[in-house]
């Protein structure tokens, strides 16, 4: 199936391990130039370097998308390199859980600069590039558990929810100029922070830890960044044209509220 895509730009932040760096390469994949952005300088000239040995035409700016100048320079740098952007993929963040009276306000703090203001910024930059040029695609990731919170889900289930209302909000705003805003409500999924947990909590191996967490998923394991990349890059194309303002919950069915 055609999507659509070729020589569409993207620009992922966190693109350098799991959901991010999975989407990067599908849109990659689809002949579409890639913006990624992320903090280790390293790892993201790694993932670029892989990318450009694929031949893809690709942008690598570090960037800590807690800060608002370097989201600038990043969007800048897009601009600057492509002339437009169609698809921002608000991807970056962390699973910060804890107790509510163990959460202190350095937390939150951490936790809503990354993620909702992080969103915020990258939209009120990327909207008018994609006005100008008569339309673009923005998808935030989120996770179920924003639409249905639990006890010790604090501060991710809140500004997650954060990023539920920005994604509607923000696609009756822009609906008139052809920007389609949408989000992904993401449930288990395999990442580089399970790998840490993994190693941090001092798990026999990787399959054991997969197999406790997955539990109480109905389908019995966990996603692969792989399959959230392929919903994210449906999102953006031709076929998803009539699709805004929606939530997908990508979560092994996981959820109890659709």
């Amino acid at each position: 199936m055609e999507l659509g895509l070729k020589g569409k730009i993207a620009a992922i932040t966190g693109g350098t391990e799991g959901i991010g760096r999975a989407t990067a390469f599908r849109f990659a994949e689809e002949g579409a130039s890639v913006a990624i952005c992320a903090r280790r300088a390293d790892v993201l000239e790694q993932t670029a370097g892989e990318l450009r040995g694929k031949g893809v035409d690709v942008l690598a700016v570090p960037a800590d998308v807690s800060r608002p100048r370097d989201i600038e320079r990043f969007m800048d740098a897009i601009i600057q390199r492509f002339g437009r952007i169609d698809v921002l993929v608000n991807n970056a963040g962390t699973s910060a859980r804890g107790r509510f009276l163990e959460t202190d306000d350095a937390t939150w703090d951490a936790d809503i600069e990354l993620k909702v203001f992080g969103a915020i910024r990258c939209s009120r930059l990327a909207i008018p590039h994609m006005k100008k040029q008569g339309g673009g695609r923005i998808i935030n990731i989120t996770i179920s558990s924003a639409k249905q919170p639990g006890a010790g889900s604090m501060p991710t289930s809140v500004s997650r929810a954060a990023g539920l209302a920005i994604t509607k909000a923000l696609s009756k705003e822009f609906a008139a100029d052809n920007i389609l805003v949408n989000t992904i409500c993401i449930g288990k999924i395999k990442s580089g922070q399970h790998e840490r947990r993994i190693k941090r909590d001092g798990w026999k191996s990787p399959e054991e830890y997969y197999a406790q967490v997955s539990k109480d998923i109905p389908m019995g394991r966990l996603g692969e960044s792989e399959e959230v990349a392929n919903v994210i890059a449906f999102l953006a194309s031709d076929a998803a044209s009539y699709v805004t303002g929606s939530s997908i919950n990508l979560d092994g069915g996981i959820s109890g509220v659709l």
